[in-house]
């Protein structure tokens, strides 16, 4: 029966109960965190010497190592080949980042097999059988994983940084390793695998080549003809095409899961110094009202590019440049007369972005609805800012290490076997030679 089981679709539901239990552990903790119960249990009498709570809640720091999912497979190579001989298989493959691999594979079974189970359909992805040496572009690993990794990582990873701002185990270096080290390997794997097996991904000419072909992919406009690798929002029309035949169950599960960014600004804003303890509804409500000026003025940007973006562009500059000022002044008033501190800022930018998310993912999931209203070209410049910011998440990493010489050395030496990635340091080196002569020729 479990034969039977992990062949066919339990497969895909233990991937999808795997990456779920990663999500409900962070958003646990973060409540335990943001309610002060973390704090209560660690410190209160009554808690501190209850032994059998303290090894409950430290289990999980021995799942954490990982080492119990790779159990079954050593267990298997070690009755046909003997234990010494699958320690070290199982340490080679690691050296060969197979654990990176096959995390990364992990976050493409679940998105999708979740996306079948909320809204159906399915969706062919090819991918070709030859032997993969061509750089593929930022914008194309972009297309591909952005919505199935990208957005999940950046989310984790948000998560992971509030919890070590407010957890009470973020006072013990030791204890929040134990905690959360598996949770930021899932999150590093899933924001920077593709580039990290991308060949020549870290070379400083094809850095540039991917930094202008992905803005004039983001900037371009979409229609009729448009392909998605010409224009972002021909991409984003189609990302959505599965909202478009989902029936009335799945848009009332995709809004009830989005509901969580808003309970989690709930948790944050309490967090504020500018707050002095004060529970009233007011605090979230004045939080809201924060958000609702963005969004306006969001909007204002968008119809001032519109309307006089190409013949007024001076006015459009004036435009930005008040908005600028204004919200510079605020900022001052904030920090000089309520004693707003710098973790405040941090903490609004690490509630209001999710939240933010969070109403367009409800905007995408009411389509119909915000196109009747006439607010769907707002939801598209919403939706184009937060592809800009992520774009510069996972580029800016990126970019700082391919600075460097020896990373690209490093990576075509793991990729590419000794005799392979001499042959390609060599053609590098006649290619730049090539370039130079060529250069010289038409000078």
């Amino acid at each position: 029966m479990l034969s039977c089981y992990f062949t066919t679709v339990g497969f895909y539901f233990s991937t999808l109960l795997t990456v779920f239990t990663v999500y409900v552990f962070l958003y646990g903790r973060l409540y335990l965190a943001l309610s002060g119960l973390e704090e209560g249990l660690a410190t209160q009498r009554k808690f501190r010497h209850n032994h059998a709570l303290q090894v409950a809640l430290a289990s999980q720091s021995l799942v954490q190592l990982g080492f119990l999912m790779a159990l079954p497979m050593m267990m298997e190579i070690g009755l046909e080949k003997g234990f010494g001989k699958a320690l070290s298989e199982f340490i080679m493959m690691n050296l060969q980042l197979a654990s990176v691999f096959f995390t990364f594979s992990l976050g493409t079974k679940t998105h999708y097999y979740g996306r079948m189970l909320l809204h159906g359909g399915a969706q062919y992805r090819s991918t070709g059988r030859g032997f993969v040496v061509f750089h593929a572009k930022f914008a194309e690993n972009y297309r591909l994983y952005s919505r199935s990794h990208f957005v999940k990582g950046i989310e984790l990873m948000t998560l992971l940084i509030v919890y070590q701002l407010f957890g009470q185990t973020s006072h013990s270096t030791i204890a929040y390793i134990f905690v959360t080290s598996s949770m930021w390997f899932l999150v590093l794997t899933w924001l920077f695998a593709p580039f990290l097996f991308n060949p020549s991904g870290f070379e400083w000419a094809k850095i540039l080549d991917d930094w202008s072909d992905w803005n004039k992919w983001i900037s371009n406009r979409g229609g009729i003809g448009v392909s998605p690798e010409k224009s972002w929002e021909s991409w984003w029309e189609i990302e959505q095409e599965h909202l478009k035949h989902t029936g009335t169950i799945g848009i009332i599960f995709e809004i009830i899961l989005s509901l969580r960014f808003f309970i989690y600004q709930y948790g944050l804003v309490y967090q504020l110094t500018i707050a002095k303890n004060n529970k009233s509804i007011v605090v979230y409500l004045i939080s809201w009202l924060v958000i609702l000026v963005m969004l306006v003025i969001l909007k204002i940007i968008s119809v001032g590019r519109r309307r006089f973006g190409a013949n007024f562009q001076l006015f459009f500059r004036l435009i930005k440049f008040m908005i600028f000022v204004s919200f510079f002044a605020i900022l001052v008033v904030l920090i000089v007369l309520l004693h707003m501190t710098i973790k405040d800022i941090l903490v609004c930018f690490l509630a209001f972005l999710p939240t933010g998310w969070g109403i367009l993912l409800i905007a995408q999931a009411c389509r119909p609805l915000f196109r009747v209203t006439g607010l769907w070209g707002s939801v598209r410049a919403l939706a184009r800012a937060y592809e800009v910011i992520m774009g510069m998440l996972l580029f800016t990493p990126i970019t700082v290490l391919s600075w460097f010489p020896f990373v690209s050395e490093f990576q075509t030496r793991m990729l590419f076997n000794q005799a392979f990635s001499r042959g390609l340091q060599i053609s590098r080196i006649l290619g730049g030679q090539k370039k130079e002569r060529a250069a010289s020729t038409k000078d």
